[in-house]
């Protein structure tokens, strides 16, 4: 008896110290959340690479497709995830207002940037959106006394550095200034532009820095930019398989000074003395190729995507847009220039494989806006289409303020499809001024190529939830905008017979690709709806950061593993 108890109390005890240990070892579930978020937080990317194709329409991927290599735009769409839907949700479609949005996830209603230039109806002048005189250039004469102060948001950039308590790199590189200034946030540690004219070199300014890196200063000491203005801009593949556009030769394109017609060969080393020297690069795809390697230089001079944390690069092809505006959407030297830009494409994402790693990395690509078609070519196929005459809508308006209140001093400024009224003349002459908005507004809807008109009182007390007047709602910032918006004809712009610009509401300035590819990117495509704001959101959530503080985007879910 005595044995079978002892064997009982072994058993007994065995028993409990199996139970200690398993209970031992078992997580909590606060040990295990905590475990599955450090494992989430494990898996961010090292490097995200916001990449903007400046005017890119998103029938471009489609149109050029054939022409496009294995590792670039085809890559991108056959091994990331393809949005085919993505439009703009707001007026107006300029540069600094697209990257904007781009970045914080919201539109000028709440982030301010109405516009690349705007009237102040405070200072009473036009301003620009990224000029900062509290700054000085660094590493030229001139071009570099820029911030972003006058974004009034934070960037998905600055919420990347704020999650990190203020570690890991966010850079933002460009030839236009503003794109790559708004991009990078008010945290950045540095934003890089191209200085044309005699200067040829990449460029910033105190906000960021006291004077260049090494790595910058060798490379504007490269002799790049002078040895791409020497080359020759012929068609990378023989101009006859260049069928997607028109003829080399017509009267829809702009000339380059000292070109008689708009034709290949370019002799850039001839046009470069007429065309504003290095400006002229900013002109040619050979902008982008440079773009492409002064990224290259960042990546290794900065070591990006090397780090504990995640860095975050943002990049802007602008030479894409000067092309455009030049010579229009049909023309063989868009054509060839995205061509060219492909192959910039493939070389950058070899560089990142090879040097950040190729599941190291999250990329999405997509575009500032989109462009028209040229109305002049609209118009020899008999589809409507035209040019608005900004002076004779200028006497057209004052002549209203005459024949209603007796005065043509009620018009401050018209810029940007917009009217501010000079409110200390209404005031001096006793005038109700929703009286004098609604009256003008009312009126010029009778001017030859104005289509909708709205008034400030309106767009305050009024929701739009659809159609162009939503558009334009979104675009409309209480405290910067006009008194009265109006919106012109479809494919009517204020522009030369020439080439091609944007600025609208329309489709054709909306829809853009937008593609994600890399590291916790799905693989697929979809046709969905959805809005260019989205993009900050989705960045955001596979991040787990906070979102921007003005964001009202959400996030694409489908596009994640």
């Amino acid at each position: 008896m005595k044995k079978l108890f002892i064997i009982l109390l072994v058993s007994f005890t065995l028993t409990q110290c199996i139970a200690i240990k398993a209970e031992s070892t078992t997580s909590t579930p606060i040990e295990s959340s905590t475990k599955t978020f450090q494992s989430k937080l494990q898996k961010n990317p090292k490097l995200i690479v916001g990449i903007v194709v400046d005017q890119m329409r998103y029938d471009y991927l489609i149109k050029f497709y054939n022409k496009y290599g294995e590792g670039g735009f085809k890559k991108l769409m056959n091994e990331g995830y393809n949005l085919k839907n993505v439009h703009y949700n707001y007026i107006p479609t300029y540069t600094a207002v697209g990257h904007t949005s781009i970045y914080t996830g919201t539109t000028p209603v709440n982030h301010g940037i109405i516009s690349n230039n705007w009237y102040d109806k405070y200072e009473k002048k036009s301003i620009y959106c990224v000029d900062d005189a509290n700054y000085e250039t660094i590493g030229a004469q001139t071009g570099g006394k820029k911030s972003p102060h006058k974004m009034l948001t934070t960037t998905v950039t600055d919420q990347l550095k704020l999650a990190q308590n203020m570690q890991g790199k966010s850079i933002g590189i460009a030839i236009k200034d503003r794109s790559a200034i708004l991009p990078a946030g008010h945290t950045a540690d540095a934003a890089y532009w191209f200085e044309g004219g005699d200067e040829g070199k990449f460029i910033s300014s105190t906000f960021y820095m006291n004077e260049l890196p090494n790595w910058v200063n060798d490379f504007n000491n490269s002799g790049k930019a002078n040895g791409y203005l020497n080359e020759t801009w012929n068609t990378y593949y023989n101009i006859s398989t260049y069928t997607e556009t028109l003829p080399d030769n017509n009267k829809f394109e702009g000339l380059f000074e000292g070109k008689t017609t708009p034709t290949f060969p370019y002799n850039l080393a001839e046009l470069r003395k007429l065309n504003g020297n290095y400006s002229l690069l900013k002109a040619v795809p050979s902008g982008n190729t440079i773009t492409t390697d002064f990224v290259e230089a960042a990546i290794k001079g900065e070591n990006l995507g090397k780090g504990n944390f995640t860095d975050f690069l943002a990049i802007s092809y602008s030479s894409t847009d000067y092309v455009g505006h030049q010579f229009g959407v049909n023309a063989k030297e868009l054509e060839d220039t995205y061509i060219r830009l492909d192959k910039d494409l493939e070389r950058l994402l070899n560089y990142l494989d090879a040097e950040v790693g190729e599941n190291n990395y999250t990329i999405f690509l997509t575009a500032d806006h989109a462009a028209v078609q040229v109305p002049s070519y609209l118009n020899s196929l008999k589809i409507p289409g035209g040019y608005f005459d900004n002076d004779k809508f200028e006497e057209f308006v004052n002549n209203i303020t005459l024949e209603y209140f007796n005065s043509k001093e009620l018009i401050e400024d018209i810029s940007n499809y917009q009217i501010f009224l000079n409110k200390e003349k209404i005031k001096q002459l006793n005038l109700d001024i929703h009286k004098v908005s609604q009256t003008i507004a009312d009126e010029i809807i009778s001017f030859e190529n104005v289509y909708k008109t709205v008034t400030a009182h309106t767009l305050q007390t009024t929701s739009f939830t659809s159609g162009i007047l939503e558009t334009l709602q979104n675009g409309y910032n209480q405290k910067l905008s006009g008194d009265i918006l109006f919106v012109p004809n479809p494919s009517t712009i204020s522009y030369s017979k020439t080439g091609s610009t944007h600025g609208s509401g329309y489709a054709y300035d909306t829809h853009v690709p937008l593609i994600f590819y890399g590291a916790n990117i799905d693989f697929g495509s979809s046709n969905k709806y959805y809005p260019i704001i989205d993009i900050t959101p989705t960045i955001s959530n596979f991040l787990n950061i906070t979102e921007p503080n003005g964001s009202t985007g959400k996030a694409i879910l489908e596009v994640l593993k």
